[in-house]
């Protein structure tokens, strides 16, 4: 099994085989949640535009995203997952607009199977790949709004390869890294309306959830994530 790391829009549009799309701040880690508090779908898609018309389609759906990391304008919840704990979403359809983690998966069209992927469902992910038995795993690490290297999305991207090759590594001192690295931002005063220092430890849950996200592309052109039991 060849397994590489790529980064960003650019990594997605090139990643083959099973390709994992990787946002842990958080896209991926409120997906997880969404499902987890009772959505029964998950659109994702790449603005907040095609978001508004959706829900004219969807009368019984939610729209959840941002930009610049804040709730948009006329959305129902902001990209965190404190929101999403405390929301109760039974029946609901999510439609989820990011900067990062949606785009990663509009863009991925050369993918034979596409996943999303965060910490909290890591194992999952790995228990799924490995029974696929793939000759090619792409880890695509979606980064900070797509543009700047995050440290969380290349851990938990290591983290999935070196469980992929049978090792079983201990990141927990990175973990707590996160803290004053990438994650820093959850603890400042300043953000804590839209990003709450709880969205940091929601995020970075390891193996909370035992099931997987795949994505399918629909006939809008949107991508649709549907929840996989492992």
């Amino acid at each position: 099994m060849k397994i590489e790391i790529l980064e960003f829009v650019s990594g997605a549009k090139q990643a083959q085989g099973v390709v994992v799309i990787i946002d842990v701040f958080r896209a991926f880690s409120v997906a997880c949640y969404a499902f987890d508090s009772g959505a029964v779908q998950y659109i994702a898609v790449g603005d907040p535009k095609s978001a508004f018309e959706l829900k004219k389609r969807y009368s019984n759906s939610v729209l959840v995203g941002e930009r610049e990391e804040r709730k948009i304008e006329g959305f129902d919840f902001g990209n965190s997952p404190t929101e999403i704990l405390k929301a109760n979403l039974k029946g609901k359809t999510v439609i989820h607009t990011t900067t990062a983690g949606t785009s990663g998966l509009v863009n991925a069209k050369k993918a034979s199977v596409l996943l999303s992927g965060s910490l909290v469902n890591a194992d999952a992910i790995v228990k799924y790949i490995e029974a696929a038995k793939p000759e090619h795993v792409s880890l695509v690490a979606m980064g900070y709004r797509a543009e700047t290297t995050a440290e969380e999305d290349i851990l938990c991207a290591h983290l999935i390869a070196e469980r992929l090759n049978g090792n079983k590594p201990d990141f927990q001192k990175q973990l707590a890294d996160l803290k004053t690295g990438s994650g820093s931002r959850f603890f400042n005063p300043n953000n804590i309306e839209f990003s709450p220092p709880t969205d940091f430890f929601l995020c970075t849950m390891i193996d909370r959830f035992d099931f997987v996200l795949r994505a399918e592309r629909r006939y809008d052109g949107h991508i649709s994530l549907i929840k996989t039991d492992v």
